[in-house]
């Protein structure tokens, strides 16, 4: 039970921030924290929860990884649910979701190949992608509009029982985390996102793993324009592309190491929320709008300040957990091979 709470113990300091920031918020807004408006705060928070959850699995990697696509992909989904699904009548969760899914997970995979076996620093090979997704979502839809499935939108805002209906988005890719956590995967993605070169040599395929993670990625957010288009009742080409900046922050402010190796999909939906909360906060206290990219820096610069420090101790501790063993290990020269004292 305290190695499963261990494993959690990067997301601490989001979840502390998260409470705190929550009592801030009530005691701005005394209707926030309100049984009625737990649906359409969810609503509005998904985005920025899914968008970090898609980022971690590149970030998570290694060997610099990240996905600047994130953004632009869900505006992408959004466009073409709209735009292209919609109107030809392609309009039922059991056709939507899977061609989503498809090219959420198609779109990571050109980037994992890029990344992975075509050996493209990922800044590079995934700012290509956001580039070209952000003109295709453009040309779909070139302004914001279209009509949105009525599933999609009955999720917003609504409540069935006691669940919000937008967690349900994010607790379909909780699931698509959770299935592959119980396979080999979770170990080897953790063990090429620390050392690469120490994975493959204990024989793990370090490109298929990199590969599958930003596939995972696409997939995720694929999901994340399903939650925009639930918000929005429509498609817009523009307000998703702007949350690639969020999907790092998050993650970041979230325990996930930009470094590799550490972190998971808790700590990043915990520190999508607190970006939004952080938003809803400024809203609240009336704080000029302006301001709030500048919030999201400063939080992306003050999560990467602590997350070198962790990882600082981290290799410190490593250190000298190595050097106690090998003290152990070596024979003391005062003692015979029995053991009795020269």
């Amino acid at each position: 039970m305290y190695s499963r709470l261990r494993d959690f113990e990067y997301a601490g300091p989001a979840l502390l921030l998260t409470i705190v920031l929550l009592i801030v918020t009530a005691f701005a807004d005394s209707s926030f924290l309100s049984p009625g408006n737990w649906g359409s705060s969810l609503a509005v928070m998904s985005p920025f929860i899914l968008v970090a959850m898609a980022q971690s699995p590149a970030v998570i990697s290694g060997s610099g990884g990240l996905d600047l696509s994130v953004g632009p992909l869900a505006a992408f989904v959004g466009a073409v649910v709209v735009a292209v699904l919609g109107p030809r009548g392609i309009d039922s969760p059991l056709e939507v979701v899977p061609i989503v899914l498809v090219v959420g997970a198609a779109t990571g995979a050109v980037n994992g190949m890029l990344v992975a076996y075509a050996r493209i620093p990922p800044v590079v090979a995934t700012l290509g992608t956001y580039l070209m997704l952000a003109g295709l979502a453009l040309e779909v839809l070139p302004t914001a509009g279209g009509t949105a499935p009525h599933w999609l939108t009955a999720l917003s805002g609504a409540v069935i029982g006691p669940v919000p209906g937008t967690l349900l988005l994010i607790a379909g890719v909780v699931a698509i985390w959770s299935v592959l956590q119980r396979t080999a995967y979770r170990r080897n993605l953790f063990a090429v996102g620390a050392e690469p070169r120490a994975a493959f040599t204990a024989g793990i395929d370090v490109a298929r793993v990199q590969a599958l993670a930003y596939v995972l990625s696409g997939t995720f957010a694929a999901v994340t324009g399903l939650a925009f288009v639930a918000l929005l009742g429509a498609g817009d080409a523009t307000v998703p592309t702007t949350f690639t900046l969020i999907s790092l922050a998050g993650a970041a402010v979230g325990g996930v190491a930009l470094a590799g190796g550490r972190g998971g999909l808790l700590g990043a939906a915990t520190g999508g929320a607190v970006l939004f909360l952080l938003q809803n906060t400024l809203s609240a206290l009336h704080v000029n709008a302006l301001y709030t990219q500048a919030v999201y820096g400063g939080a992306l610069l003050v999560a990467l300040s602590s997350n070198l420090l962790l990882d600082v101790r981290r290799r410190h501790g490593r250190m000298r957990s190595l050097q106690f063993s090998q003290d152990v290990s070596e024979p003391d020269e005062t003692t015979d091979e029995h053991g009795s004292q020269l």
